[in-house]
This record gives structure tokens, C-alpha cells and sequence, in this order.
């Protein structure tokens, strides 16, 4: 059974939300409880792409609200809080149960409750003689927000900058890694597996694996284990790998243009908890959810935009083709006399027409939903180039190179600040060798444009500082807080891992870390089995090839490289299964915001807000 990341947090918070006893047949708790939800704004986004609002009864829950807003008392009903583990939500609870709001108090946190915070969650009720309103306290394991079956986002932001700032110390540095090791953490025990680990060495990717690697170890060995009852998973001989890279392995996908359906809407229309506003036919903003149960974005988020288009057409055209159908059953034929000997026959078409309205609406919905959207990233796609942008992109990144006049003609031409700043990054990247003439040139044309150039000065350091690192004794680059060290693969190894069908680094690095056999791409790679003895846990037993996989990018991921994922796990005989998740989901403008932030740090172009580049 393919792991579903999406169905296991739903359960888990089904449970939760039935006062953490086991829910019904129907997977939903016992609406016969009435309850009230408290929740930060944290786990009110892991709430929101899971349980919408009108679901909420169906599990008991009359009220909700936020835990910082001021609420009244409710007398004879239980409250389930659903929070992070902090200073100010457990004062909060405290507060909240000192005056008696809630009769019982049912509290559970989205990731372990330090010691600590228990602590000052058992002397606060004490002291307010409300300890006997608490009834239990919970460590969820919850602390990340599903997207999609095999999409995740842990959720934390400028994760990027953070780890890349030049001024960051070593307890910094550790602070992070720490949060992104408790996320993933959840995430492994909510799936309840214990993956095998592989990374590249040094950089971020390794400290985050080394120290999950401990984590799992030492949870392994405590009384509570939550992975003892791995499922049909641990029966099955076969558990998952865990692949963790960094955002520097492969640069460029957080920046360029893309295409296809779904980075598009993303990227264009700011696709956030799978919900996005967009400007109506009529005028207004029209608000829209794009999730699993809208069955167009499924099947066709991976397609490029004019295929988008053409599918609406045609289920437009079947849609229309149906309706008539209908209409042709139940009106009878035009002109020809209705008597007593069609009556039956009639009533039976009448009946199925009846039947298949809902369906026939529920297309129909769908189908003005798609229109509307995709009429609107027409507009922006004609208005900015984006087409123009996307292939230019593309074709720099597999021949390493583009035609000057070329180049400075997109910089003249259409789009916005930002579009011209992504495309002027991309060229630095994908170029082989940089012509200082051509690079004075870009430069120049962005000024023209008054496009705050930090970012472009930021990886023009990084790409210069690359050939000087990548001949440095890897034992000198252990040190993640010295910055010229970190970023060492921005552009190292990418070039000899694209094929001629412009397959991403990533993709390709996947594949043969799930295939398992030697590959002298991958042979470098550390291995971490946090159920094997230490000594033995970075052999070179690979155990593949590998069924599932989860993949991981710390500073931030993208729709292009889970659209990418999929289509490996698909293309795979027999078929794979593979979970994409980063620190954050990022658009391309957002991710160059990080990069504008870490040039103003270096001290690069205008001290303007990075906002500054739209």
C-alpha cells in the first residue's frame, strides 16, 4: 500500500478532534460530542487544505477560534486545542483555564511539549486551582501542513536566508536544523516508517540528516516508540528512502519560468493552502480551492498551459454534448404528437436526467472555475512574455549559452522588474562560461529598468567562488557558517546531470538513489539507518531498489520539481510512489525576494526592502 501523507494526517486529526479516541466507520469523530476548537494560526493552516469548515460538524465541532482572540465562557462542552509548542500558547491556556472558560480542556500540541513548558502548564493551573479542567495533554506529531497525497510543506519561513545568512552564528544555524529535523520527524511518525537516509556531504542537507538520524536512534530506543507498529509497511520487507538535498544543489528551479498548468497558477496567481483569488468574468475577486477533489487539476496540472486550454475546450464540448443528450431524452422529439405509449420510457429518461443533474453541475463548475483561471493567466502570460520567458529559460539551461542580441532583447522587452531579474539569474547560472562584457551588459539593462540588482550580485559571487571551492579539500568545507563554503553545488555537477529532454538534477539524483546499484553520481553520498548499529549505518548497503520515496529540499521547494517527481514515479514499471516536501513552497518571485534579502546582507545594490523588485 503506497504511503498517502494526506489520508494519514487526516485521520490523525479525525482523532483529535474525537477527544483522541477512535472514530467511527465513517473516519469522522462523534458529532454527538459537541465541542469547541481552539487553535493557533499555525494549526490553523495544517487545518485548512485537510477540513473545510462545513466538515467541521460532522466531527462534533460547533465552534472555533483562534487562541490569541478573546472568547467567552461555554459551559458544558469540552475544547480541543490544537497548538505549537510555545511560551505564549501554553500562557494562554493557563489564562483560559483560570477562568473557567471550557469545562475540560483537551490539549494537544502540533510536536513533542518540552519538559519545560509542561512544567509551567502544570504550576500555572495549580495555582489557579484549574489543573482538574485539564484533561489530557497530546503530542501530535502534526508539525507540517499537507498539500496534496505526496505534496508537504513544513511550513517555515526563509528557511533560505537563514541558513545562507553571512552573519548567522553556530547556535543559529543549529536552531534551524533543529526545527527542520522536529518537522520531519513529525512527518516519518505520522506515516509511521523509518526511512533509509541519503544525502549529499556537507552544506545543510547533512546536518539535517545526520541529525534526524539521531533523533530517530533515540527515539527508537524510549518506551513510547511510535514507529513499533509500522503498518502493512514494516511487514513488508521493504521501507522507504529518505532523500535530503538543499536548495543550492539546484538553483535555477527555484527561479526560472515554467510552463505547465500548476507551477503557473502557483508561480502567477499565488496558489497558498491550495486556495487562490482571482478577478471574475463579472468583475470581483472569485475565490477557488485546487485540490484533490477537483478532478481537472488532477489529471491535468502537469500539462503546458495550451494543452490546459484545449482540455477545457473539449470538456466544454462534452459537457455541452451531454446536456443535450439530456434534454433530447426528456423533451421528446420536436414536433411529433407525446401519447400514453411513451409515458413509461419517458418517466425512465426523466428519472436518469434527474439523477445525473448534480453530476452535470458539479462539471459544469468546474469547468467555469478552469476557464476563469486560465483566462486570467492568459492575460499575464500575453501582457508579460511568460511564454517567451519560459522557453528562453529553457533553452539556456541545455545548451549553456544564448545569443547575446537575444538576451538583451528580453531584458528590454516585456515583463515585469522581477520576470527581467529571474531571467537575468538564470543566464548566470546556466552559463558555462560567463563573458564579463556580456554580464556588464545585463547589468546595465536591468539598471534601465530600475531592478534592484542584489540578487544578480549575489549569485554572480557565488558563481565566482564556485571554481575555487569546488578544488578545496572537502574537509575544508565542514563548517556551514562560512558562507563562501555553502554553496558549493550551486552550479557543480548540475550541467552533467541534465539530459537532452532538460530532465531536472534532482529528478535524475532520485532515480538513482532508488534504483540503489552503484553510480559514481551518487557513490558519494552518505547513508544514515537509524535501525542499524552506528558503525554500520553509512556502509554501502543499499537495500534497493526502492518502492517509495520521500524527498526532501530544505530552503524551499517548488511545484516544477514535485510536477517533475511524479512524472518519475509514474513513468516507472512497475509504478513508484514519491513524497515531495520542502521547508516552504516557493513562487519563483518569492524565492528570488531570499536571494534580493542575502545580497542586501553581502552588501550588494540598494538598500530598498526586497519587496522593492516587483
Amino acid at each position: 500500500m503506497a504511503l498517502n501523507l494526506r489520508q494519514k494526517q487526516t485521520e490523525c486529526i479525525a482523532r483529535m478532534l474525537n477527544l483522541n479516541q477512535p472514530v467511527n466507520a465513517t473516519g469522522t469523530a462523534n458529532e454527538d460530542v459537541y465541542k469547541i476548537l481552539i487553535y493557533d494560526k499555525f494549526c490553523q493552516n495544517i487545518l485548512s487544505p485537510l477540513i473545510h469548515v462545513k466538515d467541521l460538524r460532522k466531527h462534533g465541532v460547533t465552534l472555533y477560534f483562534l487562541i490569541e482572540k478573546d472568547r467567552k465562557p461555554v459551559h458544558g462542552v469540552p475544547a480541543v486545542y490544537f497548538i505549537q509548542p510555545n511560551q505564549a500558547n501554553i500562557q494562554r491556556i493557563v489564562a483560559d483555564a483560570s477562568r473557567s472558560l471550557y469545562d475540560s480542556f483537551h490539549i494537544n500540541s502540533s510536536s513533542s511539549i518540552p519538559r519545560p513548558l509542561l512544567e509551567d502548564l502544570a504550576s500555572g493551573t495549580l495555582n489557579s486551582d484549574s489543573i482538574n479542567r485539564i484533561s489530557k495533554v497530546h503530542d501530535q506529531y502534526l508539525e507540517f501542513v499537507t498539500l496534496e497525497d505526496s505534496l508537504f510543506s513544513l511550513a517555515q519561513k526563509s528557511s533560505y536566508v537563514q541558513l545562507n545568512d553571512p552573519s548567522a552564528g553556530d547556535r543559529e544555524i543549529e536552531e534551524i536544523v533543529e526545527r527542520i529535523v522536529t518537522g520531519l520527524f513529525c512527518v516519518l511518525a505520522t506515516l509511521s516508517v523509518v526511512p533509509i537516509i541519503r544525502c549529499p556531504r556537507g552544506g545543510p542537507a547533512e546536518m539535517v540528516a545526520s541529525a534526524l538520524d539521531q533523533r530517530l536512534r533515540d527515539h527508537l530506543l524510549s518506551k513510547n516508540n511510535l514507529f513499533t507498529e509500522g503498518g502493512s509497511f514494516m511487514s513488508s520487507f521493504q521501507r522507504p528512502i529518505l532523500c535530503i538535498f538543499d536548495r543550492n544543489f539546484e538553483l535555477s528551479v527555484g527561479i526560472q519560468h515554467d510552463f505547465r498548468y500548476r507551477p503557473l497558477v502557483h508561480d502567477i496567481l499565488g496558489l497558498r493552502l491550495n486556495r487562490l483569488s482571482v478577478q471574475g468574468e463579472k468583475g470581483g475577486m472569485r475565490s477557488y480551492e485546487l485540490d484533490s477533489s477537483d478532478p481537472f487539476w488532477v489529471e491535468n496540472g502537469s500539462l503546458e498551459f495550451p494543452e490546459v486550454a484545449v482540455e477545457i475546450e473539449s470538456q466544454l464540448n462534452k459537457y455541452k454534448k451531454d446536456v443535450d443528450e439530456v434534454n433530447k431524452r426528456t423533451g421528446g422529439t420536436d414536433g411529433a404528437e407525446f401519447d400514453g405509449a411513451d409515458l413509461m420510457g419517458n418517466t425512465k429518461h426523466l428519472m436518469n436526467a434527474v439523477s445525473s443533474l448534480p453530476e452535470l453541475t458539479e462539471r459544469k463548475q468546474i469547468i467555469d472555475k478552469h476557464t476563469n483561471i486560465a483566462t486570467v493567466l492568459l492575460g499575464e502570460i500575453k501582457e508579460r512574455s511568460l511564454d517567451s520567458y519560459a522557453k528562453k529559460e529553457n533553452d539556456m539551461l541545455v545548451r549553456g549559452s544564448i545569443d547575446r542580441n537575444e538576451l538583451l532583447g528580453a531584458l528590454k522587452g516585456k515583463g515585469t522588474k522581477i520576470d527581467k531579474l529571474r531571467f537575468a539569474i538564470t543566464y548566470l547560472i546556466s552559463s558555462e562560461s560567463v563573458n564579463q562584457s556580456d554580464v556588464e551588459s545585463v547589468e546595465a539593462a536591468l539598471k534601465e529598468s530600475e531592478v534592484d540588482t542584489s540578487a544578480f550580485q549575489y549569485v554572480k559571487k557565488l558563481k565566482s567562488l564556485n571554481a575555487s571551492v569546488a578544488s578545496a579539500n572537502s574537509a575544508s568545507r565542514n563548517n556551514i557558517v562560512d558562507w563562501a563554503e555553502k554553496f558549493y553545488a550551486v552550479t557543480a555537477g548540475v550541467k552533467n546531470l541534465l539530459s537532452s529532454d532538460r530532465q531536472l538534477a534532482l529528478t535524475r539524483t532520485v532515480e538513482l538513489l532508488m534504483e540503489g546499484k552503484p553510480n559514481p553520481e551518487i557513490d558519494s553520498y552518505l547513508v544514515f539507518d537509524p535501525r542499524a548499529p552506528k558503525s554500520n549505518s553509512g556502509s554501502s548497503h543499499l537495500r534497493g531498489p526502492f518502492k517509495e520515496a520521500i524527498v526532501f529540499m530544505i530552503g524551499g521547494g517548488n511545484y516544477v520539481e514535485y510536477g517533475s517527481l511524479q512524472e518519475l514515479a509514474q513513468r516507472q514499471q512497475p509504478v513508484k510512489h514519491i513524497i515531495y516536501g520542502a521547508t516552504e513552497i516557493l513562487t519563483g518571485v518569492e524565492f528570488v525576494e531570499q536571494l534580493t534579502q542575502l545580497g542586501h546582507k553581502m552588501g550588494f545594490g540598494s538598500t530598498a526592502t526586497a519587496s522593492s523588485v516587483n
